[in-house]
């Protein structure tokens, strides 16, 4: 093993010469860093890696797509947005990953989840490539022919970079099943060709069972593994969870089902903390309310008596044994962390993309508490659209039970590489554990092909 002041010192040069090339991108050089710093000592050791320079190609998009969507309104104005679609590394398989529609989209945020989602898709064991898209886009407070012209406009410039053996697209973000269905709708229309080439259909027209819930359910999965695997589980825990959206709805259901008790649940306003647990009844409220009314999570505070609203606050104040972020981005940072640390957490496990900032891992980690990062407690989503697209190919369609059984399978799975990566001194870094794995399944395919 490379000695650490070694690795330090190609850590830092390696994030100096990154960050010269991509400038003004820092979400992608947090994501960069957080791999770098648990896969270097692995990749000096392995001088086929470093002899063919995989770390600086994995670091650089295979391309970069960008495009103007022009659409109208209802009142008849022209609008125009900025469109990306960043296919970031196909070497095990079609590129996969999302389309986010939100204001706070940019390049840098679409290359940080590109580059993510080439690891996660590693560690499912289907053969996936990764990329991320989207567009500056908000849907919030459009209707439904608004959304349908943009995504149709939208769809007009994509439907030529895509296709089921290409790169298949799913939801993210501000796409859900409407979204998806307007997208795909174009893309047919366009192409005069049903295949595969979205994940997140509806189920009349080839969507998989067990998909919406999947990040979540996930999520709950890869706690309940490391939990057992320290001979313990999730059954009596008290749980904080961040979101209200299908991400955090379906953890808080997992965690029901498990026997833990949810304590929490937040939107961009603030959180509701509940000390009596969020049960069924409760949960479903949730659902109707940011699913259906579209709601503020304060609501669930003005219905229930017992439940508090910490209006323009986070979760993390709350105390607990298990912590799962399932909002968005750098929700939690170091003083979060710290706060949930005094407070007893034992387990945290990533329902979103990137929740923590990288000083908040580095205290977990320094902390003992059992982290599980999002590329690989965040995978059950792109592992049910992977299954989606193996329904697809194969013009079938599984049961629930299937769905959902092949998915506890594969989160297990993950579990055990995290395991075998990042097992030492009887003790398992799940961090480096998830970048070792994924990486040194993607850098053999790219050594395998040679300089492309």
């Amino acid at each position: 093993m490379a000695g650490s002041k070694a690795v330090q010192k190609e850590v830092k040069e390696f994030m100096t010469g990154l960050k010269r090339r991509n400038p003004h991108e820092g979400e992608f050089h947090q994501a960069v860093q957080e791999l770098v710093e648990t896969v270097m000592p692995y990749y000096l050791d392995h001088d086929q890696f470093r002899k063919w320079r995989i770390l600086e190609r994995m670091t650089e998009p295979d391309r970069v797509v960008m495009f103007r969507v022009t659409w109208s309104d209802d009142t008849g104005t022209i609008r125009a947005n900025k469109a990306w679609r960043v296919q970031f590394n196909n070497a095990i398989g079609p590129y996969k990953g999302g389309m986010r529609f939100h204001p706070s989209v940019t390049l840098s945020v679409l290359k940080f989840l590109g580059f993510e989602q080439c690891f996660k898709n590693a560690l499912t064991g289907l053969p996936m490539g990764g990329a991320k898209g989207g567009s500056n886009f908000n849907p919030k407070g459009r209707s439904d022919l608004e959304i349908m012209r943009f995504c149709h406009s939208l769809m007009t410039e994509l439907f030529r970079h895509i296709g089921e053996s290409k790169d298949v697209p799913a939801g993210d973000i501000g796409v859900g099943a409407r979204e998806i269905g307007y997208m795909f709708g174009q893309y047919k229309r366009l192409e005069n060709n049903f295949v595969g080439v979205l994940t997140g259909k509806g189920l009349e027209y080839g969507g998989s069972l067990i998909r919406k819930e999947a990040t979540g359910y996930g999520t709950v999965y890869f706690a309940q593994n490391m939990l057992n695997h320290i001979d313990d589980s999730v059954e009596g825990k008290d749980v904080v969870v961040s979101g209200s959206g299908n991400v955090a709805t379906y953890a808080i259901e997992k965690v029901l089902h498990y026997g833990g008790k949810p304590l929490t649940a937040s939107d961009s306003g603030g959180s509701i903390y509940d000390p009596d647990g969020i049960d069924e009844e409760k949960l479903e409220f949730i659902k109707q309310l940011k699913e259906v009314r579209r709601g503020r999570i304060s609501e669930y505070a003005e219905k229930y008596s017992s439940a508090k609203y910490l209006e323009g606050k986070r979760p993390w104040g709350v105390k607990c044994d298990i912590a799962l972020p399932c909002a968005t981005q750098n929700e939690l940072n170091a003083d979060d962390a710290k706060e949930l640390i005094d407070n007893g957490v034992r387990v945290v496990a990533e329902g979103a993309n990137m929740p923590s900032t990288l000083e908040a891992v580095h205290h977990f980690l320094d902390a003992g508490v059992l982290f599980g990062p999002a590329k690989a407690a965040n995978a059950g989503g792109v592992a049910v659209s992977g299954l989606e697209q193996s329904q697809n190919s194969l013009r079938i369609s599984w049961d629930a039970e299937e769905v959902d059984g092949r998915l506890q399978n594969i989160m297990k799975d993950i579990h055990a590489k995290c395991v075998k990566y990042g097992e030492g001194d009887g003790k398992v870094n799940y961090v480096a554990g998830a970048n070792i794995a994924g990486f040194e399944k993607v850098a053999a395919a790219m050594v395998a092909y040679g300089v492309v």
